[in-house]
């Protein structure tokens, strides 16, 4: 009997009787799998070119599986009534992906966990055309460099869109339009790249349907394909990488409101109404909201959002001011993720000059703290649209001259997101809240990129206050219910720097131990470790 551990993926392949004209149109293939304890989970089968069919899951409980397969047209006696089993043992090693389990929610919904509770923060990096052009060597260089820096979630597309009408070996993954054919080749391709990924310790955050309604949008299948066949193509890649460690993200770069919505709406429930096991979110435009319209939606699991790469007062008093510093309240409650700021090297849209790896850290600084914290993207010119070659990135002439993936690697910015990333695992973030109420002063008031943006735990026990321009900054310290012990931590290099136990009496002014950006620190003093 076939062996796997647990929480990562077991496959099997079955045959057809015969060959269908469009495999993916005119069968369906659903495969019931039966625990050991005896709970029954129905999975998509997938078409893997000729007569092939597979399935693939993840198990999440140690112990003997069963599984037994149904078919549309039941006549297919290759695929209707397979039946099979196999073994799941505990897993052994030290990827953290298989040791803790798949990504869901917290039980308060406000960030990331995985399945055994421990918490996940989300450090998410866009490749967004990564997995479709890179090779293999490159790929696995790419996620062993974010590895390296903490990262934990690649964002990627995983069709034919704008930036890459076809994968790097001139493929494209489907054809037609009122009744496409899906191209197997082109996931094939895909697969290693969703292997590599979980494999290196890192979820893969795939846009199903990239849905730009701007520049070559008939390349985007979110704009250009009927609703139908926009959840047809969006279940079988749900089908084909469901077993592995995803968080979906339905739709890529669009609006979704207004007279979009209903569309969208039925397209969420058409792809994760019967099959959906992981979390699922929107990827909308820049500076784009759409939570009230998507609150109640059972599938709509994360609030994502992009601030964008403008430099201008208005597209930052968005994001501080704006509704991720606001909706956060309005229940059900869900994480908030800004999955696309300040990208590095971009040219910012307003000033026309490169996006800097301070303003990376302001944007990223701020979005995990006017929120509750629960991670945040980085993204840099060159790696997203996965440059060989300088040169302008397909269908994006604003960008300016994007430098070759692995020259943007090494930004400033990324090794800026290392030491965010260490600060954050240093302490519970999870139960950060915004609590701009501690400050006795706020010089965001007067100029919104001095912004200063303040968060506390619900206990007092635990403040983050992240300070952009001045050289201090005034804590109201009888905010905290205990003297508190204070240090300052450098984002740009990670160095701390110790100011000492403040009681809590009165306001206080902290001054920084030098120029740039910085956050201040601070911990009851009776927890101090």
């Amino acid at each position: 009997m076939e062996t796997v551990d647990m929480w990562t993926r077991f496959e099997a392949s079955f045959e057809s009787v015969r060959a269908y004209e469009n495999p993916s149109q005119d069968v369906e293939l659903v495969v019931e799998f039966q625990s050991p304890d005896g709970r029954r989970l129905e999975i998509l089968g997938f078409w893997d070119g000729g007569k092939t069919w597979k399935v693939r899951f993840s198990p999440e409980r140690s112990g003997e599986w069963s599984y037994r397969t149904s078919c549309k047209p039941a006549e297919d006696t290759g695929l209707q009534d397979q039946r099979g089993k196999f073994l799941c043992q505990p897993y052994q090693g030290e990827n953290d992906l298989y040791r803790h389990g798949a990504i869901g929610l917290s039980k308060d919904r406000r960030y990331l966990i995985y399945a055994d509770g421990t918490p996940f923060f989300w450090m998410g990096d866009t490749a967004w055309n990564g997995a479709l052009l890179s090779d293999r060597e490159g790929w696995r260089a790419y996620l062993a460099d974010r590895v390296s820096k903490g990262f934990t979630v690649v964002q990627l597309v995983t069709t034919q869109w704008r930036v890459a009408h076809t994968d790097r070996d001139g493929e494209v993954n489907y054809t037609g339009k009122e009744r496409i054919a899906i191209n197997p080749k082109f996931y094939q391709r895909l697969d290693e790249k969703f292997d590599a990924a979980n494999d290196a310790g890192v979820v893969a955050a795939p846009i199903l349907l990239h849905a730009a309604p701007f520049g070559n949008a008939e390349m985007n299948p979110g704009f250009s394909l009927p609703a139908d066949q926009a959840i047809l193509l969006a279940r079988y890649q749900v089908a084909r990488y469901g077993a592995h460690q995803v968080v979906w993200t339905l739709g890529g770069d669009a609006d979704y409101t207004g007279d979009d919505l209903e569309r969208w709406l039925t397209i969420g429930r058409g792809v994760f109404g019967d099959y959906k096991r992981h979390l699922a979110t929107m990827h909308p435009k820049g500076r784009h909201w759409i939570l009230k319209e998507y609150a109640q939606e059972s599938w709509y699991d994360l609030v994502c959002y992009q601030s964008g790469h403008g430099d201008s007062d208005h597209a930052l008093s968005w994001l501080v001011q704006g509704p991720p510093s606001t909706d956060w309240r309005l229940e059900p409650a869900r994480p908030f993720l800004n999955v696309e700021p300040n990208y590095e090297a971009h040219l910012a849209y307003e000033s026309k000059e490169p996006i800097t790896d301070f303003m990376v850290r302001r944007a990223s600084y701020w979005s995990l703290l006017v929120s509750p914290t629960a991670g945040v993207t980085y993204g840099a010119n060159g790696i997203w649209s996965w440059q060989e070659e300088p040169g302008i990135p397909l269908d994006h002439p604003r960008v300016g001259i994007a430098r070759p993936w692995r020259e943007a690697i090494n930004f400033p910015g990324s090794r800026s997101m290392k030491h965010l990333k260490t600060f954050f695992s240093s302490i519970e973030w999870w139960g950060l809240r915004p609590a701009q109420e501690m400050l006795a002063f706020q010089p965001g008031e007067e100029a919104v990129r001095r912004t200063i943006t303040a968060a506390s735990t619900e206990k007092g026990d635990l403040g983050v206050i992240y300070i952009p321009e001045d050289r201090a900054v005034e804590i109201k310290m009888n905010f905290f219910p205990s003297p508190m012990f204070a240090e300052w931590f450098s984002p740009r290099d990670g160095t701390r720097t110790t100011i000492g136990t403040v009681e809590n009496k009165e306001t206080h002014k902290f001054e920084t131990p030098a120029e740039g950006d910085w956050v201040l620190l601070l911990k009851a003093a009776k927890r101090r470790t």
